[in-house]
């Protein structure tokens, strides 16, 4: 059975990044590389402050999109950064 994950970064910005994968800690190597996502490649480095884990990828994404559509506050509420 694969882990699907869903995670927040801190960027070294102080911005916050939402993604998944099913490999976290080769996900935040690529991130902090500067061969993840374009949005990270300038702020590194990242931490992961967040992270919700799932049986299938459909249910993954799903809160992925979910959570990249709240506002600042509320991500930070969520990953108690508040």
């Amino acid at each position: 059975m694969t882990d699907h994950v869903v995670y927040v970064l801190e960027c070294a910005d102080g911005s916050l990044y939402t993604g998944y994968t099913t490999d976290l800690d080769r996900r935040v190597a690529e991130h902090n590389a500067g061969s993840g996502a374009k949005y990270t490649r300038a702020r590194t480095p990242v931490e992961v402050v967040y992270r919700e884990h799932y049986d299938s990828r459909s249910t993954a994404m799903s809160r992925e999109y979910e959570i990249k559509q709240h506002s600042r506050a509320e991500k930070e509420r969520l990953v108690g950064l508040e």
